[in-house]
């Protein structure tokens, strides 16, 4: 059993007893406290197996290569979690912020079957309804919230107009649990309790803008995230349930409003942002914010609990609540774990020869760190995937097309978790790739048009460029998983800044979710913080009229046209890029290239039209079409990841581009 992982357990049964115990009476006031332990997690994004990565013994410490979590390594940290309320006989809920679909070659096989199969084992209490959860179509996903073993909450959707989802009885509102110590049931309602039993609301809440970033929504509907959670914290308070714990995947920022925008919320468990909350300076991650951030409500006087825990299920978070008889938050304290491997390395190749062997000062620094622990993976979970997905895993990568020497970092935003002022080594590879790809023959050929720079979303990019051979699969299922296909248009100088204006500042808040963020190729850009996390401009703005090995640095002018190359998704105003898509509204050259019966096709489209029920952009093609079916017979849209598997065979050793293409000066 992990120690580190259980000692807020012990403190806790401290707290109980401490709190009944005064030594200047002779009879002891009788206080009723009621302790809840939740354990998290979020944004696991199909990470079955462990993370390469690395940590810093401290700030001045040394690198040391190692692996964070991975599914079974996150079910044995609960499952200790567990086995330690059920000693202390304290209430425990483990929940799973969303976004368990996406990001490796296990869901691109898989869907949302591996997700079902492998999350259905992890005893977990209950899943926000994340975005990605809304890639596919609703057909599949209800097909995984009708086979996981828990619901899946979200109180602000309607799905009674879905003919997929509508017969779902497993997608919920909330979710009400009756506690007596460790023991724990779900309940329909408050009269399935019974006396002496401490009640629970567990509460979803998604996102309210979901049809502008996810494909999938079908005909559900998304409603106000404040408005809906206020509506059923006031419907569950008036029936007598006084603990609410709000269960979101909004991002943190939102929380922050979330709670500031409502009353009785207690606890807000996040995920979306991928904010792994906390000070893990000395492991070389960065200040994250606060775990546990305490958020005074609307009316002023009762305060909210925010955490969240990161991504990739390299970590859990562990909260160690209180209540006191009223229902009231007490405390609310706890921290994030990353969940590391026992084998260490000294250079990041991880050969046999730079293998650790007496890794002591490794060990001792660990143990004395809260914010990281050594766990197994769970063995049963463990096998189940190397027997049933690792072979179709390992089938999928395909043939070697180049090499790296050394893993290259993605960060969405610059300055996170350690990263400079200018973040992203990898995005910048990727733009550049993109006008590559856009000025081959056989591109202009259906476009018509050279590219001269490109645009590359922080959240359109999955993994960071590791160490070692790269195989197709690692871009096309992996890095860059999501079927785009590529837009090619022209755009003026004036525009480019404003869509990189409009897509910075609203990341500029510390806990703001950085999907959004712009990195570019073909130009650089420095972006000046004039207002800290509320405002800012373009400082300077050049687009390179030389070549990736020999820049020509020009100033980009306002009343010049460039062509401009990028995923759809984003050319068509998704995910806060609205100022490209109102570019397109009138007229557009815009040409998307897609791949049919193995050669490139054009689409050019006439001009993007807003539908004000789906709340989004949509292309009208010259065809008369309003989209490209990517599922039809010898269609392959995915041609943002084909650019960059040319790059790399046309490289052969991938490295970070030579010079800067974003920077972030931050005030102070």
């Amino acid at each position: 059993m992990n120690k580190k992982l259980i000692k807020g357990l012990v403190a806790s049964a401290v707290l109980v007893a401490l709190a009944g115990c005064n030594s200047t009476t002779t009879t002891p006031p009788v206080v009723e406290l009621f302790n809840l332990t939740i354990a998290h997690m979020n944004d696991t994004h199909s990470n079955f197996d462990p993370v390469k990565s690395s940590f810093t013994t401290g700030t001045d410490g040394q690198r040391v290569y190692n692996e964070f979590g991975g599914y079974p390594r996150l079910l044995q940290a609960s499952n200790s979690i567990a086995a330690a309320s059920v000693a202390a006989d304290q209430s425990m809920l483990l929940l799973h912020g969303g976004d368990a679909w996406q990001g490796t070659v296990y869901f691109s096989l898989n869907k949302g079957a591996a997700n079902a199969d492998l999350l259905s084992q992890m005893n977990i209490d209950a899943m926000a309804m994340g975005n990605h959860e809304f890639d596919l179509s609703t057909t599949e996903l209800a097909a995984f919230v009708d086979q996981v073993n828990f619901p899946l909450l979200a109180a602000n959707i309607d799905a009674s107009a879905d003919s997929a989802l509508s017969g779902s009885t497993n997608l919920k509102a909330y979710q009400l649990f009756a506690f007596d110590g460790a023991k724990k049931r779900p309940i329909d309602d408050v009269a399935s309790a019974v006396k002496g039993e401490m009640i629970v609301a567990v509460i979803g809440i998604a996102l309210e803008g979901m049809p502008t970033i996810a494909e999938g929504v079908g005909d559900v509907t998304f409603a106000n995230e404040i408005e809906s959670a206020q509506k059923i914290v006031d419907t569950l308070t008036a029936e007598g349930v006084n603990k609410i714990v709000m269960l979101t995947h909004i991002g943190t920022e939102r929380d922050v409003l979330l709670a500031k925008g409502t009353t009785g919320i207690d606890v807000i468990v996040g995920g979306h942002s991928h904010t792994l909350l906390g000070d893990f300076t000395d492991l070389g991650q960065g200040d994250n914010g606060t775990y546990a951030q305490l958020i005074t409500q609307k009316d002023g006087k009762s305060k909210t609990c925010i955490v969240q825990a990161g991504q990739y299920a390299q970590a859990i978070g562990q909260a160690e609540v209180t209540f006191n008889k009223a229902g009231e938050l007490i405390t609310c304290k706890g921290n994030n774990t990353l969940l590391s491997s026992d084998t260490f390395y000294s250079k990041e190749r991880r050969d046999f020869a730079d293998k650790v062997e007496n890794h002591d000062e490794i060990v001792s620094f660990i143990e004395g760190n809260k914010q990281i622990e050594i766990v197994e993976q769970d063995a049963s979970l463990r096998a189940h995937i190397d027997a049933t997905y690792k072979p179709g895993y390992d089938a999928a990568f395909g043939e070697v097309i180049g090499k790296v020497n050394e893993t290259i970092i993605h960060e969405r935003r610059p300055g996170d978790k350690g990263t400079d002022e200018h973040g992203s080594d990898v995005a910048p590879i990727i733009g550049q790739a993109f006008i590559n790809w856009a000025n081959d023959a056989e591109v202009t050929a259906v476009t018509g048009l050279t590219a001269q720079v490109s645009f590359v979303p922080a959240g359109g990019v999955r993994t960071n460029i590791t160490a070692g051979n790269m195989k197709e699969g690692n871009v096309a299922l992996e890095m860059l998983p999501f079927n785009t296909y590529m837009s090619v248009l022209t755009l003026t100088g004036a525009q480019i800044k404003d869509v990189l204006e409009t897509t910075i500042i609203p990341t500029l808040k510390r806990d703001a979710h950085a999907g959004k963020f712009p990195y570019v190729g073909g130009m650089r850009y420095t972006f000046t913080e004039t207002e800290k996390e509320v405002e800012g401009s373009i400082t300077n703005l050049e687009v390179n009229t030389g070549t990736e090995d020999t820049p020509v640095w020009v100033t980009m002018e306002d009343a010049t046209n460039y062509v401009v190359v990028l995923g759809n998704y984003n050319a068509k105003g998704r995910d806060g890029w609205e100022a490209i898509a109102k570019a397109q509204e009138v007229s557009t050259d815009r040409v998307d290239v897609v791949i049919e019966g193995g050669v490139y096709k054009g689409y050019p489209v006439d001009k993007l039209t807003f539908n004000t029920s789906k709340k989004k952009y949509t292309p009208l093609y010259e065809n008369g079409d309003t989209f490209i079916d990517c599922k039809a017979t010898g269609v392959r849209c995915n041609t943002d990841a084909q650019a960059f598997i040319d790059y790399t065979k046309s490289k052969g050793t991938i490295a970070p581009i030579a010079y800067e293409t974003t920077t972030m000066e931050y005030a102070d």
